[in-house]
């Protein structure tokens, strides 16, 4: 018997899609807003309007095969518009600022495609969530190559912060990525509801103030010893 806290009403039935696509679709959906341990496959196939029970299985294996797939699917997408801007960069002779890299970070990030969760974008709620509970499953989906241009991006900004001691540097890279999934998952949740809860978000320099504020963290001066 399905939850009454996830709904399981068919998502998205003006835009007709293959049954795989949908599974993923609404897949991503569930798990963004209540994690991977909190949905069932019935609850993923009913929500996706399938009548086939074993859908799910039929057309990804597994549960955990599904969320590798889910995971793949944005990952490259945001790693190839990653890398794309960082070749832009260093053939320009750059990046020569940590705003350049930080940017390379966030901007690939938003506006993901429809598919990624549908027209309610949850791609990196999801990502957010599944790092924080599931991490080894999260970084095997990754297959060791899709977050290459993330991986780019710390190589850059441990240059240009060189002079910051190494393990000042290193906790501010963990900071990073804990900032970077939180802030845009508020922002893809926000976009994904009322105008009271997204119009912040439509604000021209609200991306650039999250851009901002990465930077302001990431070169802020060293803490000072506490004095007694």
């Amino acid at each position: 018997m399905a939850r009454s806290g996830v709904k399981l009403a068919k998502m998205n039935e003006r835009v007709p899609k293959g049954a795989r696509e949908q599974i993923k679709q609404t897949a991503c959906k569930l798990f963004a807003r209540h994690g991977i341990d909190g949905v069932t496959v019935r609850e993923i196939v009913a929500a996706s309007g399938q009548k086939n029970h074993g859908s799910l299985t039929y057309y990804f294996g597994s549960k955990e095969a599904l969320i590798r797939e889910i995971v793949a699917d944005g990952a490259r997408i945001i790693d190839e518009r990653r890398n794309a801007q960082l070749d832009a960069l260093e053939a320009a002779g750059g990046p020569r600022t940590i705003r350049e890299i930080v940017e390379a970070l966030v901007i690939p990030s938003i506006n993901l495609p429809e598919e990624l969760g549908g027209s309610e974008q949850s791609y990196t709620r999801f990502i957010a969530l599944l790092s924080l509970t599931h991490r080894d499953m999260f970084i095997a989906a990754l297959e060791g190559r899709l977050n290459s241009g993330y991986l780019r991006c710390l190589q850059h900004l441990r240059r240009l912060l060189s002079d910051v001691p190494e393990r000042t540097r290193n906790r501010r890279m963990v900071f990073l990525e804990a900032y970077l999934n939180s802030v845009l998952s508020l922002r893809e949740w926000a976009l994904a509801g009322p105008a009271k809860r997204y119009h912040m978000w439509l604000d021209e320099n609200a991306v650039p103030d999250v851009v901002e504020t990465i930077v302001a963290m990431l070169a802020a001066d060293q803490p000072q010893p506490r004095t007694s």
